[in-house]
Formats: C-alpha cells, sequence, structure tokens
C-alpha cells in the first residue's frame, strides 16, 4: 500500500513539506521542530493547503487484497 497525494502542484514548497510529514504520521509539534517553525505556522501551512484542494489516495495492490497475481484460477473468480 502506499498513499498518493494529487494536487501538490498547487501547493507551496512549505505547504507540501508540512502535508508529507503530517500525511506520514507526524504531529504538529514534529513537524513544527522539523521545519524550524512553529506549531500555529505548521497549523496555518496545513489550513492553507486543504484550501488548495490537494487529495490523498490510498492505492493498495489487488495481491495484498488476494483480488490479483499468478496465483489466480479459474475456480477462484467464479
Amino acid at each position: 500500500m502506499h498513499l498518493e497525494i494529487r494536487g501538490l502542484e498547487k501547493l507551496s514548497f512549505r505547504e507540501r513539506q508540512a502535508v508529507m510529514l503530517k500525511e506520514s504520521g507526524q504531529t504538529l509539534e514534529q513537524i513544527a521542530k522539523r521545519l524550524g517553525v512553529s506549531s500555529s505556522s505548521v497549523a496555518t501551512l496545513l489550513t492553507r493547503a486543504k484550501t488548495k484542494g490537494y487529495e490523498i489516495v490510498c492505492i493498495i495492490p489487488g495481491q495484498e487484497l488476494g483480488l490479483g497475481g499468478d496465483d489466480w484460477s479459474e475456480e477462484e473468480t467464479k
């Protein structure tokens, strides 16, 4: 599984950084420390990014769901 962030081209460089860190599971405080800004600045970056309309898409290969791969037989598809 991996996450795809669509609409990143609409975001500033700093907004992209904040979004990527947030979507990787980091807290506002962790992001702030990493970027060298305050937590309120991170919140502002994330709010601005949301208004620009990015979206997160979860992509799960069929094999992880048991829906594809070399081990499929015709019996399983009926």
